[in-house]
C-alpha cells in the first residue's frame, strides 16, 4: 500500500490530506475502489493541451458526431484534426488554455451545429459560427458583451424548459447568479443575460468553485446551489430575487449534482474537490422546524483536483451515474497532488444499499478538465465518455453490459 501526505493551505491554516493509492479501499472502509479498465475502450485523439473544455457536435454534417477540444475539432471516424481559428498548443506546466468549458449547439438554428467556448474566469464567453464546410477562419461571437463569467463551475442548462441548453454561471462585476439565454430565433447570435439572485451573494466570485441546478426542497421548481447554500427557486426565471438558504455544502467543489443519494426522499447534493481532496455526498437532513441542513459523508479519497463532473446512466440500470476525474496539473504541479496519475472516475448509486454508491476507475492515465461530456458516439445506445485536459483529448467507449 502506498499513501502520501499532503498539506495544502486554506485561508491560512493548514490541513492535512490523505491520498491512498489506486488499489486501496475509500477511507469509509465500505464501498471499494474497482479498476473496470475492460468497461471502456481509450480511444486517445491527442496528447496535446489544447483545451479543458470539450464537446461533441456534427460539424461537418456527415451524419457523424465529432468532438470539440477547444479552438480545435476532431473529424469522425478517424479523428483528423482541424482548426476554427488561430490557436497553438500550451505548455500543461506553465500555461492555461483559452478554452475551459465547450458545448456543441447550433446557436443561431442555421442547421449547423456551432461551437460554444467558456474561457478563462472572468472573461466573456463566446461561440465560433460554422462556416458550413467553407474554408477559413470560424467567425466568432461574444455571448454577452456585459458577462464575465465568474465562478469555476457554470453549468449548460435548460434553465427556461425550451429545449435549448442556456449557461448558468456568476456575473462576476454584479457578483449576481445568472442565465445567459441561447437566441430564441433563427438567426440571432447575442445571448440575453436575466439574474437569479440579488447582487453580492455567495459563490459568484471570480474563482469560486461549485454551482448545481436542482429541486433541494422538492417544490417541482429547480433551485441553485452553491457550497455556501442554496437559492430557492421560483417559476419566474428572470425574477432577479431567488432567496438566499445559507447550508453547510464542503469545500470549494466542481459542479454539484442534485438527487437522493440513499432513497430517503429527500434529495442531496453530491459534490468533488476541485483542488484539495475529497468526493461527498451531503445528506439533507431537516431539523425540527422543517429548515433544511445537510451532514456531509465522504465517498472517495481515491485522487485530488476533481475539477468537473456529470451525471448519465451508464450502466443501463435506469438510474443517472456520477462521473468525475482528476484535472492533471490543475495549476501547473503547485497543489497537492497535482502531478499524480490523472484518474476518470464514475460513481453508481444504490439507494437503500449502504453505503449508497460504488466506486469504479475508468483509467489512470487521462482524468478530466473543466467539463466532462457523455454521448453515444459509436451507435451502439450506451453513452461514451469524452475528455480534454492538460493531458490531451480521449474518448472512452462504454463496453458496459446492461
Amino acid at each position: 500500500m502506498v499513501q502520501r501526505i499532503y498539506s495544502e493551505c486554506r485561508n491560512g491554516l493548514f490541513a492535512t490530506l490523505l491520498v491512498i493509492s489506486l488499489s486501496t479501499t475509500q477511507a469509509t472502509g465500505q464501498a471499494k475502489t474497482s479498476t473496470n479498465s475492460a468497461d471502456f475502450k481509450k480511444i486517445t485523439l491527442t496528447r496535446d493541451f489544447l483545451s479543458e473544455g470539450v464537446a461533441v457536435a456534427d460539424l461537418n454534417k456527415d451524419g457523424r458526431m465529432d468532438i470539440v477540444a477547444g479552438y480545435y475539432w476532431f473529424e469522425a471516424p478517424g479523428w483528423q484534426r482541424h482548426e476554427m481559428a488561430p490557436s497553438r498548443t500550451f505548455d500543461p506546466r506553465k500555461e492555461y488554455s483559452n478554452s475551459f468549458l465547450n458545448l456543441g449547439m447550433d446557436v443561431n438554428q442555421d442547421g449547423w451545429d456551432d461551437v460554444v467556448i467558456v474561457d478563462f474566469p472572468g472573461k466573456p464567453g463566446f461561440w465560433f459560427e460554422n462556416p458550413k464546410n467553407k474554408p477559413g477562419e470560424w467567425i466568432k461571437h461574444i455571448l454577452a458583451d456585459s458577462v464575465g463569467i465568474s465562478n469555476e463551475s457554470p453549468g449548460f442548462i435548460d434553465i427556461d424548459g425550451d429545449g435549448r441548453l442556456d449557461l448558468l454561471c456568476g456575473d462576476k462585476d454584479k457578483k449576481q447568479i445568472v442565465w445567459l439565454k441561447a437566441p430564441s430565433q433563427p438567426g440571432e447570435t447575442e445571448w440575453k443575460r436575466f439574474a437569479l439572485s440579488q447582487e453580492n451573494v455567495p459563490g459568484t466570485e471570480i474563482f469560486s468553485h461549485g454551482m448545481g441546478w436542482g429541486d433541494v426542497n422538492q417544490d417541482g421548481l429547480a433551485d441553485v446551489v452553491v457550497r455556501e447554500g442554496w437559492f430557492e427557486g421560483k417559476a419566474n426565471k428572470k425574477s432577479g430575487d431567488w432567496t438566499f438558504h445559507p447550508a453547510a455544502l464542503g469545500e470549494p467543489c466542481s459542479h454539484m449534482q442534485v438527487l437522493d443519494v440513499n432513497g430517503d426522499g429527500k434529495n442531496d447534493v453530491v459534490s468533488a474537490s476541485a483542488h484539495a481532496l475529497g468526493v461527498w455526498w451531503h445528506e439533507q437532513v431537516p431539523d425540527e422546524s422543517g429548515k433544511i441542513n445537510f451532514k456531509t459523508h465522504l465517498m472517495s479519497n481515491t485522487t485530488a483536483q476533481t475539477h468537473s463532473s456529470l451525471m448519465a446512466d451508464l450502466n443501463g440500470d435506469g438510474r443517472a451515474d456520477y462521473i468525475t476525474g482528476k484535472r492533471f496539473l490543475a495549476h501547473h504541479g503547485r497543489d497537492p497532488g497535482d502531478s499524480d496519475p490523472a484518474i476518470l472516475m464514475w460513481f453508481e448509486f444504490t439507494p437503500g444499499q449502504a453505503p449508497f454508491y460504488k466506486e469504479h476507475i475508468v483509467d489512470n492515465d487521462s482524468g478530466a478538465g473543466l467539463n466532462i461530456t457523455v454521448h453515444d458516439m459509436n451507435g451502439d445506445k450506451k453513452p461514451d465518455i469524452i475528455v480534454a485536459n492538460k493531458n490531451g483529448v480521449f474518448l472512452f467507449e462504454n463496453l458496459l453490459k446492461k
